[in-house]
């Protein structure tokens, strides 16, 4: 062993090593700390300040008691250690919380919110006790000496954050506004972590100070924090970490640990995490009335450790803090809890679980004349016309109003938590630094000019693609909304190529298509209708076809025509294909609701004379789409059902087209290349997922809590229109 080591390893080499792993750590700590966002600390309330106080306090106690209980069973120099162990094992750090949260996918959940804000408690402890007295205090404890120490601190800390603060401002007002981080400014702030890294060893602080607190002072999100985190995350989490690891496994040596002092720090170290975990688990489920499951969940995230402590851990015996046996001990458990923790929470912890109801929302079983509340998504810019060409298409009226959450998705970059900002229309403009400004503007045109009928509540979802799509079932389930509208991750040229594919947007819509409390409509953009004001104010004549092939998707989107229908500028053309043979093994159940729909829409609109309803029949799938194809450019909006049965003649054959199935079979062909020249494509889902009311009963405090931050904001949520319509 030791031979292998000393070929693949030399010590001459470890030199070299130490310089990368120097610098490597440095920007490791930067890029956390520009990963954290202090605003955070905003959202804290009385259940978090509880659990993140109790996650620290109570380890905190158990492991100085059990330390001086244990002194006299370890040698001389680990007992020294002890206190400094139960210190360091006790406390929580903001930054790997937000990191597992992340990898797990948690971070814009309910769950994924409470356990940020409470770490951030838990983080304002640490850096109470951990940074001033660990880092900071010298070793002899001269009062003096710590004061001066202190005093270095606070002027270095508000330096950094002064400067930085103003340079970052003016980087930003001369930066293109929309376009990337200028070359320049990028090596200017890159050469500043390392600036701020000698001259906190140069005043006698710590190498990663000065990096930690410039990453803090960075400004959220784009332009800066996206562009460093996009420039310094691979290298730093692919090349310098990993040789850090290296480097940290091979100063630890396994045979200096005797067997007497391995359990006294693995004890220390044993009751330090089962503090934590019990002091979330217990405030949540007593003070917070957390379901049990969940607790369970929160504690061991509480509980969770990573790279940022392992730094900590190497500071601490560099320092001679502790000893060799004691550090090799901390790393070896750090990597089981880490090993252990995970796959527990993954286990334990279903977010979608809670997106599930037992009453359907679908626009089919609305009474007449109710209000429709629809969440449209948005992905950038140019989603917008089109999504305000359908909300106008949906013919809000007078009495029956259309109740408008209009949602921007934007990609989390720079920072370790995500946000869901509701705008309030009645305050200030946007400012100018959101990328939701324009967009929040047109849809407070849209709203402003149809006051007496729309409500528009608009928000921004800054979160991570992994994990956008509960952003949009939270707002979904609180709002209580019947329709979800997205567009479809592929743009087209008018003449159907393809002009735009985003791989994260496809897997944020397949999310949105499985779990999604409500149904949901996919806009397929065919880039005919990208107007500047809505296309059915505006046009003469607004040519709307639902294609009805039969099944529970195909009746929503007949029920969503049929709303349509109401507009007086719009002319809807039902297309019901009928099969030529009737088939043993149909479904005649479904047969059945097919029928009784299209009577139902036929009564519903028969002294309409905008509405067509024609009849095609056919053999197969082949004849499905000779009629798919005979539409040619007659209409603007085809409107489809996504899902078929697989046994129906009617898409036979189709299996070939359907390479996306996000768009189902029928949306596939009427999306290719070959068809429906430049029409709108909306492809429908109809909500189906229930449970029964028991099971809801069972899980109410799980579903009802999702939404307590979106619950603060609802005093912001002002519609755009005037009394008697408040909604």
């Amino acid at each position: 062993m030791k031979t292998f080591r000393d070929t693949i390893f030399p010590l001459r080499g470890f030199v070299f090593l130490d310089v990368v792993t120097s610098f490597g750590t440095i920007f490791y700590f930067f890029l956390v700390g520009v990963q954290v966002d202090i605003s955070i600390m905003k959202k804290i309330d009385k259940k978090s300040l509880g659990i993140g106080t109790f996650s620290v306090i109570l380890p905190l106690i158990l492991t100085s008691l059990y330390s001086t209980a244990s002194m006299n069973s370890v040698d001389t120099k680990t007992a020294k250690s002890l206190l400094i162990v139960s210190a360091a094992e006790s406390f929580i750090n903001f930054p790997m919380v937000a990191s597992l949260l992340s990898e797990l996918h948690l971070m814009n959940s309910e769950f994924g919110r409470i356990a940020l804000t409470s770490s951030m408690v838990s983080t304002i402890w640490t850096a109470c006790f951990l940074m001033i007295g660990a880092l900071v205090a010298p070793q002899n404890g001269a009062v003096a000496e710590s004061m001066i120490s202190l005093s270095i601190f606070i002027v270095v800390s508000g330096t950094i954050i002064f400067i930085v603060r103003q340079a970052t401002s003016w980087i930003i007002m001369n930066n293109p506004t929309g376009e990337p981080l200028k070359e320049g400014f990028v090596v200017a702030l890159l050469l500043g972590v390392l600036i701020t890294a000698f001259s906190s060893k140069a005043f006698g602080l710590h190498i990663y100070f000065g990096p930690l607190i410039l990453g803090v002072s960075i400004p959220p999100g784009p332009p800066i924090g996206s562009a460093l985190v996009e420039r310094l995350d691979f290298i730093t989490s692919w090349v310098f970490m990993p040789v850090f690891f290296v480097k940290l496994g091979l100063v630890i040596n396994v045979y200096s640990i005797k067997l007497k002092n391995f359990l006294g720090v693995s004890f220390v170290i044993y009751v330090s995490a089962l503090g934590k975990f019990l002091g979330a688990l217990v405030v949540a489920v007593v003070y917070c009335r957390m379901p049990v499951r969940d607790a369970v969940s929160l504690g061991l995230v509480m509980a969770s450790q990573g790279a940022f402590e392992l730094g900590m851990f190497k500071l601490m015996r560099k320092e001679g803090r502790i000893d060799r046996g004691t550090f090799a001990v901390m790393c070896i458990f750090l990597m089981v809890l880490v090993a252990v923790i995970t796959p527990i929470i993954r286990y334990l912890f279903d977010p979608s679980r809670r997106y599930t109801v037992y009453k359907r929302r679908t626009v089919m079983d609305l009474k007449p004349g109710s209000d429709l509340r629809v969440l449209i998504c948005i992905h950038d810019q140019e989603d917008v016309p089109n999504a305000i060409n359908l909300l106008e298409a949906l013919n809000p009226t007078r009495r029956s109003h259309l109740i408008v959450y209009m949602l921007h998705l934007v990609e989390l970059l720079g920072r370790a938590n995500s946000q869901l900002i509701p705008h309030n229309l009645k305050k200030d403009r946007i400012s100018t630094s959101r990328p939701s400004k324009h967009i929040v503007n047109a849809f407070t045109y849209f709203g402003r000019n149809n006051r007496q009928t729309v409500a528009i509540f608009p928000f921004t979802s800054i979160t991570s693609s992994t994990t956008m799509h509960d952003d949009v079932y939270s707002l979904a389930l609180k709002k209580t909304v019947s329709l979800i509208l997205i567009p479809f991750h592929k743009k087209f040229y008018s003449n159907g190529v393809i002009s735009l594919s985003n791989y994260d947007m496809k897997m944020v819509n397949n999310e949105i298509l499985d779990k999604a409390p409500c149904s949901v409509g996919l806009v397929v953009d065919r880039g005919v209708l990208n107007l500047s004001r809505s296309a059915a104010t505006n046009l003469h004549s607004f040519q709307v076809a639902v294609v009805f092939l039969g099944g529970a998707d195909d009746r929503e989107a007949m029920f969503v025509g049929a709303r349509m229908a109401g507009h007086p500028n719009i002319n809807l053309t039902l297309i019901r294909l009928l099969k030529k043979v009737n088939v043993v093994r149909d479904d005649v159940k479904e047969t059945r609701l097919d029928s009784e729909a299209v009577l139902q829409f036929r009564k519903a609109t028969t002294n309409n004379h905008r509405v067509m309803y024609i009849e095609e029949v056919v053999m197969d799938g082949t004849g499905t789409v000779s009629v798919l194809r005979s539409m040619g450019n007659s209409f603007n909006l085809v409107i489809v059902g996504r899902r078929h049965s697989c046994c129906s003649m009617l898409v036979q054959g189709l299996v070939l087209w359907n390479e996306q199935t996000e768009l189902g079979a029928i949306g596939e062909v009427l999306a290719s290349s070959d068809f429906m020249g430049n029409a709108i494509i909306l492809v429908v889902q109809q909500h189906t997922k229930l449970v029964n009311e028991e099971q809801n009963k069972d899980n109410e405090d799980t579903v009802t809590p999702i939404d307590r931050h979106l619950a603060k904001d609802e005093a912001e949520e002002l519609p755009i229109q005037t009394k008697p319509y408040m909604f």
